[in-house]
């Protein structure tokens, strides 16, 4: 049936170097390894399953690329087998102090399936849905190792009867289309959702997704083409990638900047032609990290509490009818053996597992799980009755930040500086500059797009349009630049200013060359689509005890929620009441 466990990863028994991730749901499906050599296993194709004995394939993976083929990023469609081999780096020691980095993450994802899959698979939801698992439990295993970041199915559905989409040729407008279908959907609690496609699409690469989408509820999506089960996998490492803020970047590549642990097989993010990526560089690492450390990812830190299959005692998640899961016996013999046995805990045990859990005990209140990230976050502190650190918030859109020169939007903080840092490592150009050029509506100024011109921004908006910044040259550190750098010197109160802008993309189309939403364009005004608007337009939610500038009676601060988050001594909803935190005896 669907719901049967089958998906293992481990290794093969007295070889160190060994790895397997494979499935036993109808037949054996993916791929193991010796240490030396790599084999792709898969019930043969047209094989009926009855009772008696079943053929596979078993292929061993080549271990380099075939010469005169093109070049196709990860995935060389239904053919070329393609291996996905991780010996992960040691695990990270659990610190008192927490850092985004140290504590684990979890991506809960949702699969579609679509008509042209389930064909695939002989008309079979189950036997489409096994191999989605599989692939699944494989790219699972190599961000386990590498990004300390688990992949959890959380929701299923396939397509039998028709495409609920129209699917064409382009997968960036197959994208497009899939995440209106599930912004239109029912809401089911996921933290991306990516279609599995029967179709090969025209395009250099296997697989598009919106780059840094992951938790946005109209960008966390993306599209993976057909391959075999580890063709599949890498796409999907490569597609939850870019929604995790990795970038293509052939550029840092090239000059090598990324150090691809594996110069013989390339890495996962590079163009590199290879069938056969099974790392990720450290560009990437530190694109993740950095997308954590800027606020992104937000939903990762919660631990989800349903999967996708029924409940089942060693997987590591605490589900219905479970007091607490410590994983496998090697991963409780690592750490929570001694409070839970058979998912049961042990005498005078509260908890297993969880950053507010230490020696089988809750931490008690306001100690800290989880600091904050930059200005507008929030850090988080163990609440003394539960065992997990509460979810992840952050300041709510409209606090000031930096001096009061930004605003918090989004758990970032936004001003043009910081813009154009990021995408040049040089600072914005100054005022008159946005003054000047963004009313022209040309391509060194204007405020987005109108069929193939340029157009101009209304005076009050010049500091919502094109980005403009000083100084800047060669490429850009995030995306494409396409076109030249549009240089402008004007001389202005007796000396030159310097004015520069380059249109940047990204491989999911979208743009970087605009001044981004939430950005201070004016006293109490804020950018939005590239107008100029008071920030009372934004219709910022306000929290309980919020009154005559104060913000929950002043005792905490206010999160993306709408709800105030206290500081040590304080409780209630509007953090009106004085709890002091009793001293440990």
């Amino acid at each position: 049936g669907a719901g049967e466990h089958c998906y293992y990863q481990g290794r093969i028994r007295g070889q160190p170097r060994s790895f397997a991730a494979l499935s036993s749901c109808q037949g054996l499906r993916g791929v193991f390894s010796d240490g030396r050599a790599t084999y792709l296993i898969e019930p043969q194709a047209g094989a009926e399953h009855g009772q008696g004995l079943q053929p596979h394939v078993v292929q061993r993976v080549p271990s380099c690329a075939r010469p005169g083929e093109p070049s196709r990023g990860a995935s060389t469609g239904p053919q070329g087998p393609l291996m996905v081999a991780l010996r992960g780096s040691r695990r990270q020691v659990r610190r008192a102090q927490h850092t985004v980095h140290s504590e684990t993450k979890y991506i809960e994802l949702a699969v579609v399936n679509d008509h042209q899959l389930f064909l695939q698979f002989r008309k079979s939801v189950v036997l489409t849905s096994n191999f989605a698992k599989s692939v699944v439990n494989l790219a699972d295993m190599i961000y386990k190792e590498q990004l300390n970041t688990r992949i959890v199915l959380v929701a299923m559905e396939t397509w039998a009867s028709e495409d609920r989409i129209r699917m064409g040729e382009d997968s960036l407008e197959t994208l497009n289309e899939f995440v209106k279908y599930r912004r239109e959907g029912p809401a089911e609690q996921s933290d991306t959702i990516h279609l599995f496609s029967g179709r090969t699409f025209q395009s250099s690469r296997s697989g598009t997704a919106f780059v840094g989408g992951i938790c946005s509820p109209t960008r966390a999506g993306g599209v993976n083409e057909y391959g075999n089960v580890a063709a599949m996998a890498v796409t999907l490492a490569q597609t939850l990638g870019q929604n995790v803020g990795m970038m293509w970047n052939k550029h840092r590549a090239a000059a090598g900047d990324c150090r691809c642990p594996d110069s013989w097989l390339g890495c996962i993010m590079e163009d590199t032609g290879y069938y056969l990526p099974r790392k990720f560089s450290r560009c990437s690492i530190d694109e993740y990290n950095q997308f954590l450390q800027d606020g992104g990812g937000s939903c990762l830190f919660n631990k989800p509490l349903k999967l996708l299959d029924p409940p089942e005692c060693g997987n590591g998640f605490v589900e219905a009818g479970e007091e607490c899961d410590c994983g496998s016996l090697a991963e409780c013999a690592k750490s929570g053996g001694n409070c839970c046995k058979k998912c049961t805990l042990t005498h005078d045990a509260m908890c297993s597992d969880g950053l507010c859990c230490k020696g089988c005990k809750y931490e008690p209140r306001g100690v800290s799980c989880r600091e904050a990230v930059n200005e507008c976050d929030i850090p988080e502190t163990c609440t003394g009755d539960s065992s997990q650190c509460p979810p992840n918030l952050h300041k709510l859109d409209g606090y000031f930040c930096e001096n009061e020169q930004g605003r918090c939007y989004g758990g970032r903080c936004k001003t043009r500086d910081r813009q154009c840092n990021a995408l040049w490592g040089r600072g914005s150009a100054e005022r008159f500059c946005y003054e000047k050029l963004n009313v022209e509506g040309t391509e060194r100024g204007n405020c987005g797009r109108e069929g193939l011109g340029w157009l101009q921004c209304n005076k009050q908006d010049v500091l919502c349009g094109f980005l403009l910044c000083a100084n800047i040259s060669g490429a850009p550190r995030l995306g494409e630049l396409s076109g030249e750098i549009a240089a402008t010197t004007f001389f202005h109160q007796n000396r030159y200013v310097d004015c520069r802008g380059g249109h940047v993309q990204l491989v999911d189309g979208s743009d970087l060359s605009y001044v981004e939403d939430g950005t201070p364009c004016g006293p109490g005004m804020l950018c939005l689509d590239r107008k100029c608007l008071p920030a009372t337009a934004f219709n910022f939610s306000s929290c309980p005890g919020s009154w005559d500038g104060k913000i929950c009676f002043d005792h905490g601060v206010c999160s993306n929620e709408g709800k105030c988050i206290c500081r040590a001594g304080w409780t209630g909803k509007d953090c009106s009441v004085y709890d002091p935190i009793p001293e440990p005896k």
